[in-house]
This record gives structure tokens, C-alpha cells and sequence, in this order.
């Protein structure tokens, strides 16, 4: 491999870092591959560090001694936090969105790529400063939200079932009551998938009553795992009294009117 500029050199740490945040990378691991000293490496990297901060794309970090890194942690301002959500907001507002029974349509956007994504980090920004080692939801509408997430977080995706499947192996499963029907429900996790003591983000897509955070957070406590957080993407203004207690929302559907086909959608 020959020598590399400098604006070579600070092009493909780039793209290392911002492909792979929150993690640490050596910088003898970077010297060896670009074949330049830790001298001239640091040197990129601060202006990497210049160039993220000044854009707002993140914070890159660095730490000195023989195992020195370096780490790339993404946020989003609060500008793109207002462009993302009013862009949503707008969509969801579609009165073609109303479904019968007063249900809103938002599938499309929860398996939309680059608007998971844009949500993915905006949670990642709110618990940046957590240490989240896993991001737990259920199936199957959490799990585009909890993979975005975790990609931002460098952390794993653990994924509860509302039936027990043999593909699972030896499961741990806990009954919680279903906050909008006060039915009885149960979910499954695989003993293995989280280890104790570890830092757990609960993100799911919707809020209603609370029912399904509340029974994840307790799946959490049953793996002697921190709750760091609770978020969703859409939450409901009714009920008010919700069965958690703290948690995070990015939209508050507020009202749907069948009838008139009308969306009312707030942050």
C-alpha cells in the first residue's frame, strides 16, 4: 500500500468513523493501515474533529498513552431534530392516513430507510451519554427503530416475542397486562440475550396505555439489567396516565376524527 495525502488520509478516516460510531479505534491500528506516523494521524484527526463539530455531525474523541483511540459519537442538532420531526409530522397528517376504527397508517414510515434512520439517531442522541449496551423492543414494528438506534449506539438489538418459538431455544417469559384492553398478554426472550448488569434502551414504535414498555421494563429487571430509557416514536394524548412512568416521545397523536378524516399530530 503507497503513502496517502493528507486529504486522503482524513477522507477514508472519515468514512471509518462515521460507519462505525461510538466505537474506539486504536490509532497505531489506523498508522499501520495508512502507513503514516501517530504524529501525522493525530493531526488528521483533529481536523476531522473540526470539520464533524463545525457541521454538527458529532463529537470525535481521542485518548493519548500507547493505547491511545480515537471515537466518533454522532448526535443531531437541534435544527435537524425540528426538520426531521415537522417532516414526519407533516407526512403523518395525511388525511389518507386515518384508517377505520379511527387507526392511524404509519407502517410505510416505520420501514422507510433513511427516515428510520434520521429517528435512529435522534433517540441515540437523547441516551448518547448512557453507555447502552443493548436496545430492547418487540416485535415487529420496534425492530427497524431499535436497529437504527443501535447502530448509533454500538450496541446490540435484542428482540422480545409474543409467542415462544422453538428456533428461540430456552426463553424467559413474563405476563403483562395490555394497557388500551387490560388483557393479559405474555413475552418471550431467549435466556441468553442479555447479560446481567448491563445498560438496556427500551425503544418501541407507538404508545398507547404503556402496556408493552411496561412489560419490556420488566423483562429488564428479570435479567438483573439498568433501564437507561424508554422511548417511542408516536406517543398518544389519551390516556394521560400512562403505565410507565418516565419515558421519551418524538410525536403526540392527539386526536384522530374518522369522520371529518382529520390527523392531529403534535410534539
Amino acid at each position: 500500500m503507497g503513502k496517502y495525502k493528507r486529504s486522503e488520509r482524513t477522507i477514508l478516516l472519515s468514512k471509518k468513523l462515521l460507519e462505525n460510531p461510538n466505537r474506539v479505534y486504536p490509532l497505531r491500528e489506523f498508522a499501520l493501515e495508512l502507513d503514516v506516523a501517530k504524529s501525522s494521524m493525530s493531526e488528521d484527526i483533529k481536523l476531522i474533529s473540526k470539520l464533524f463539530k463545525e457541521k454538527e455531525f458529532g463529537d470525535v474523541e481521542t485518548t493519548h498513552g500507547a493505547a491511545g483511540g480515537v471515537k466518533f459519537t454522532p448526535y443531531s442538532s437541534e435544527n435537524k431534530k425540528d426538520e426531521v420531526l415537522n417532516n414526519l409530522k407533516e407526512i403523518l397528517s395525511n388525511s389518507d392516513r386515518v384508517l377505520p376504527g379511527g387507526y392511524l397508517y404509519y407502517s410505510d414510515v416505520i420501514y422507510h430507510p433513511r427516515i428510520c434512520d434520521d429517528l435512529g439517531l435522534l433517540f441515540a442522541t437523547k441516551y448518547k451519554d448512557e453507555k447502552i449496551d443493548y436496545v430492547l423492543t418487540i416485535e415487529t414494528k420496534g425492530i427497524p427503530i431499535a436497529m437504527a438506534a443501535a447502530k448509533y449506539l454500538d450496541a446490540e438489538v435484542v428482540v422480545a416475542r409474543r409467542e415462544n418459538r422453538v428456533t428461540e431455544g430456552p426463553v424467559m417469559t413474563i405476563n403483562y397486562i395490555s394497557g388500551s384492553n387490560r388483557r393479559i398478554q405474555t413475552m418471550s426472550l431467549n435466556k441468553r440475550a442479555m447479560q446481567p448488569a448491563k445498560n438496556v434502551l427500551v425503544l418501541d414504535d407507538f404508545m398507547k396505555a404503556g402496556g408493552t414498555a411496561k412489560g419490556l421494563s420488566e423483562l429488564v429487571k428479570e435479567y438483573n439489567c439498568n433501564l437507561k430509557g424508554i422511548g417511542v416514536i408516536i406517543d398518544t394524548e389519551k390516556p394521560r396516565k400512562k403505565l410507565v412512568d418516565e419515558y421519551y416521545y418524538l410525536l403526540k397523536l392527539k386526536n384522530i376524527n374518522e369522520l371529518k378524516r382529520e390527523i392531529v399530530i403534535g410534539r
